[in-house]
């Protein structure tokens, strides 16, 4: 079944899925010898005998979110009544540390939320198991689009079945814009100019909903490599076609200065230190007046702020004309550790079916992982316009996949942000964090070809 994690993918799903919907499962049907193997016995998900409790966490904390998913797992024990779920919801920013704690100990965990973050870590560290046997007898397999796939997958097997896809727009404030006769920023430059234009510090109003604590990586990441435009590896986001690091380039150090005159001429000092959480409550609260993030928050901002006061734009592009974009993605794997293996697969399909998981991705702003969403108005009109327009535009919104084959990916996060903060403080310069940014991702890349 396997589909490689390097294949070349557009950026956003509804595309793929029309162009994917004629060619069936034939990406799915590799028939290499290490998967024929595994087709050859498919799993059965088989009703247990006696009450079973599958203990359950996810990663992706929000109220909302989880309230969702809990009427899902309400309806899968009114048709299983023989399964129950125990469902671990830690805070957000906890979450990924507290599933790979309970992993390393080997504690009962039977269905965990693995990231595209966290996948090539897990895997090298035989957290989690293969779900190609499972997938393979799932009658619903069959419409799962290759970009959920290759984003779940290492090395051609599939560990993980993501719940929704993410990408990444611009939401900005529309009413603040018409008041002063802007438009949405196409450039990263525009955007810094327009978010100084907005700022008014004595009215504690700022252009730019910064975030400079966890997550910050997606921010100058996406800068850098959108500076560094065709010259980016697209299968590789941590190095350009000559081999290089995108860290070592004079585009990375005038997109990483941009990115530190953006926290200090248009942004809330005190978000040096906001996560997601704060990023958005930034932006729906009034104070700032754009806000780069991806879909799921679209759900947030219609519930908290009036129609008509914000709108989308695509993603801005850097001095070439290009724009670097990228699909992520979470989803629902089984830890090696699991003694009811069939019954967390079970739970797995019911939740990944077409019926709830297009249900999960309209009430929580995600993108589907199925062809059959490609035909829902729902999803082409509105607030989900731009990821069109981008799409239909793959010259100047380029794909890249995110360097999560290296087990160290995980690590790039903590230590880059550090790094980040550090140097906004004034305590390193653009040129030493690059520098040390650089070496970092050499020594990676090492590593992998030893």
């Amino acid at each position: 079944m396997g589909v490689h994690p390097t294949r070349k993918l557009r950026p956003f799903v509804f595309a793929f899925m029309m162009l994917t919907v004629a060619a069936g499962c034939s990406v799915k049907n590799n028939s290499n010898s290490k998967d024929a193997v595994l087709l050859i016995e498919p799993v059965q998900a088989n009703t247990p005998s006696e009450k079973v409790t599958l203990k359950m966490m996810e990663s992706l904390t929000n109220p909302q979110r989880t309230g969702i998913l809990k009427e899902q797992l309400a309806a899968f024990e009114a048709e299983n009544p023989l399964i129950h779920v125990e469902l671990i919801s830690p805070p957000f920013d906890q979450a990924d540390e507290t599933i790979r704690t309970m992993l390393a100990a080997k504690q009962d965990l039977d269905v965990i939320e693995v990231r595209d973050v966290n996948i090539a870590d897990y895997v090298s560290k035989q957290y989690i198991d293969p779900l190609d046997t499972y997938a393979a007898n799932w009658k619903d397999f069959s419409t799962v689009a290759d970009i959920p796939l290759n984003v779940g997958s290492v090395e051609g097997q599939m560990y993980f079945l993501a719940n929704g896809l993410y990408e990444r727009q611009l939401y900005y404030r529309k009413d603040w814009f018409d008041s002063r006769e802007l438009t949405p920023p196409t450039t990263w430059q525009e955007l810094y100019e327009t978010a100084v234009k907005l700022t008014d510090r004595s009215k504690n109003r700022y252009g730019f909903s910064f975030r400079g604590a966890k997550g910050a990586n997606s921010i100058f990441d996406t800068m850098i490599r959108t500076y560094n435009g065709d010259q980016m590896d697209q299968d590789d986001g941590a190095f350009r076609k000559d081999g290089a690091s995108a860290y070592s380039s004079p585009e990375a150090e005038q997109a990483l200065s941009l990115f530190a005159l953006l926290y200090k001429n248009a942004s809330p000092e005190e978000s040096l230190y906001f996560g997601f959480e704060e990023q958005v409550n930034a932006f729906t609260s009034g104070q700032t007046a754009m806000l780069l993030q991806d879909s799921d928050v679209i759900q947030t901002l219609q519930a908290k702020m009036a129609p008509g006061t914000w709108a989308t734009a695509p993603m801005p592009a850097g001095p070439s004309g290009k724009a670097l974009i990228t699909v992520g993605a979470a989803g629902w794997g089984i830890p090696a550790q699991s003694l009811h293996k069939e019954e967390a697969w079970k739970l797995i399909a019911y939740l990944s079916s077409p019926e709830r998981n297009i249900s999960f991705g309209k009430r929580y702003g995600l993108v589907p992982i199925h062809t059959t969403a490609a035909v829902d108005p729902f999803f082409m009109t509105g607030p989900y316009q731009p990821l069109i327009e981008m799409t239909n535009d793959p010259d100047t919104y380029m794909y890249y996949r995110l360097p999560i084959q290296y087990p160290s990916y995980l690590e790039w996060e903590k230590r880059s942000t550090k790094a980040e903060q550090r140097m906004l403080l004034g305590e390193a310069t653009v040129k030493e964090t690059l520098k040390a940014w650089d070496a970092f991702w050499k020594e990676q890349k090492a590593l992998m070809h030893r």
